[in-house]
């Protein structure tokens, strides 16, 4: 019986300590709802922690993760001493938040300028920065004791407890649920605890100190109506201001000396297309200063850039192209609140941090999101028929495993082949009553030149058939072997920079940097002039007819670009902008070109 009662007894502890565990799980992490073109390396960077942290809380998040789905994103230490995350939860307000964190509405609106009242919602994640401390001496009213000199004794007062309270921890009680019944936040009993940090979990039985509230320097009073959100950020949003002449900044590596000539002569030919922009704004009444620094590719070549009295003055900053060079520009940036333009990359992850950051070439997950939307927009009706290559297919795996789940989620019909497939099993496949997609899973010329003929005479021997073939960015660089079969084959291919010879904007483009230059562009995509006036002409462009309101304006521009659209978005409340925008360049069977623009 005695044995039967230990057992028993040892269950219920066990019970105890479990549920002691999950009552404070929840203070151990907060909730992200996926958001579309997010991804974990992209949700990871966010709060910057690994990926496998959240894998950790969310197992089967590294195999597949939803639009919609809810993970749990671990708090870390650092989170905890100097800022925090926090999920809205029904019933929140913002000021709510600015007593429950001890923080002012205008500290949490310059933390996450992506929040407004408009997308105040359940579910929206924020940053809540650290709250604002005065010292210990103006907590206590008390000033320093002076030294001591020969004849001459400082009197020390009483010495005051930092602790105002001690309390023992009961069953159930968490860090949450201490720091409310005492009126303070969690980071200061945390503070007051230093053994509460890290993973040592609150344990029965022992005791805590409960310190006093931290002071304020100006405690300000409590409204006697609470303040609607939409109060608060009317109150606390920046207000807007011309700019009469823009301070620019290109900061690139000009000489092969910190590049390869290859990446010289690229950013050479960028900056020669952004001094095109530059002019042509000047002629409509525009007015910039240009400041251009060479760089090498040594992390150490920005600093001497950076230390120059000029650039904490800058509007826009155009660069870097050195991996190494991004984020101490970006947090230079960040500091002097400055935009900051980076034309090349798309796999640097400072973007989801820093609201300053405006990235041209789109993240992969975010890219892909875009042209799988775009797809079942344009076939609704699809047949897909995936043309399995021998060989170049790496760098388009995650493209294709993530198309097959969007038209699985669609109901959308869908088969494979190999590639080099006879044209009766082609045949076979087709359906009369949709559109059959050919999709190749390389990218490559390679396996252009090996399926290209079949399907040529598949739609040879049955014309009555609505074929398309659907392909890669890349493919422009082939179009001049393959003109004659993408017409016939009604191709169609995704990118986010498109230019056509012989498009009137191209045309008089080119025409106009062969007379500035003496030379033509460089025969490759993207055209790198044409980059370089693109992004110069929309953020100066924009700078100069909305000032500091520009990012107010994002999508009012309404600019017809030779080659790089723009739709910007922001990844998150306290983050920076990825560019979203995403082309359709088709070849008709009437030989007709072209680019479909989707908003």
């Amino acid at each position: 019986m005695k044995t039967i009662n230990r057992i028993f007894c040892s269950l219920l502890l066990a019970g105890a300590c479990s549920f002691g565990v999950n009552a404070q799980e929840n203070q151990s992490y907060f909730l992200h709802t996926i958001e579309k073109g997010q991804s974990l390396y992209s949700i990871a960077s966010m709060y910057n922690i690994s990926q496998a942290d959240i894998v950790k809380l969310n197992p089967g998040s590294d195999d597949k993760i939803y639009v919609g789905r809810t993970l749990r994103i671990p708090r870390t230490g650092t989170d905890l001493q100097k800022e925090t995350f926090h999920t809205i939860t029904p019933g929140e307000t913002l000021y709510r938040l600015t007593v429950k964190y001890n923080v002012s509405a205008k500290d949490i609106c310059d933390a996450n300028p992506g929040l407004s009242a408009d997308n105040f919602r359940i579910g929206q994640v924020i940053l809540i920065p650290s709250p604002t401390t005065t010292a210990t001496t103006a907590a206590t009213g008390t000033t320093e004791p002076t030294g001591t000199s020969a004849g001459n004794t400082a009197i020390q007062g009483p010495v005051q407890s930092r602790c105002r309270d001690m309390h023992k921890v009961k069953r159930k009680e968490t860090v949450f649920s201490i720091s409310r019944k005492y009126g303070i936040t969690e980071d200061e009993l945390i503070a007051a605890n230093p053994e509460l940090k890290g993973e040592n979990k609150i344990k029965r039985g022992t005791f805590l100190c409960i310190p006093y509230p931290s002071p304020q320097v100006q405690q300000e009073a409590r409204p006697q109506t609470v303040p609607s959100n939409s109060e608060l950020f009317s109150e606390n949003s920046k207000s807007n201001e011309r700019i009469s002449t823009i301070k620019a900044a290109v900061i690139l590596p000009f000489l092969p000396d910190g590049a390869s000539k290859s990446e010289s002569a690229k950013m050479v030919e960028y900056y020669e297309g952004f001094l095109m922009a530059v002019d042509s704004l000047k002629r409509t009444g525009t007015s910039v200063d240009l400041y251009t620094y060479s760089t090498g590719s040594a992390a150490s070549s920005l600093n001497s850039i950076l230390g120059k009295s000029e650039m904490k003055n800058m509007d826009i900053i155009f660069g870097p192209l050195h991996q190494q060079h991004i984020k101490p520009l970006a947090d230079f940036a960040d500091k002097h609140d400055i935009r900051l333009v980076i034309p090349f990359t798309s796999k640097d992850n400072t973007v989801f941090r820093n609201p300053s950051v405006y990235q041209i070439n789109t993240p992969q997950s975010y890219l892909y999101s875009e042209v799988y939307d775009h797809f079942v927009r344009q076939f609704p009706n699809a047949n897909v028929i995936f043309i399995e290559a021998a060989q170049g297919t790496a760098d388009k795996a995650e493209f294709i495993k993530g198309l097959k789940d969007e038209l699985r989620n669609r109901s959308i019909p869908m088969k494979s082949l190999k590639e080099d497939v006879t044209v009766e099993s082609l045949k076979a496949v087709l359906r009369d009553d949709r559109e059959n997609i050919f999709i190749p899973t390389s990218g490559s010329n390679i396996t252009l030149i090996k399926i290209l003929p079949q399907l040529t005479l598949l739609v040879r021997e049955k014309p009555e058939s609505r074929v398309h073939l659907f392909g890669y960015p890349e493919w422009q660089t082939y179009t001049k072997d393959h003109l004659e079969a993408f017409f016939e084959l009604d191709t169609y291919f995704y990118s986010s920079f498109y230019t056509n010879n012989l498009l009137p904007a191209a045309i008089n483009f080119t025409k106009s940097y062969r007379r500035w230059y003496g030379k033509d562009m460089d025969e490759r995509y993207p055209k790198f002039g044409m980059l370089g006036f693109d992004t110069g002409y929309f953020f100066l462009k924009g700078l100069s007819r909305y000032g500091s309101g520009f990012e107010k304006h994002l999508n009012e521009m309404e600019l017809i670009p030779i080659q790089t659209g723009f739709k910007f978005q922001r990844v998150n409340n306290w983050g920076g902008f990825i560019n979203r925008k995403v082309f359709f360049v088709r070849f008709t069977k009437n030989f007709e070109l072209i680019k479909l623009d989707f908003d």
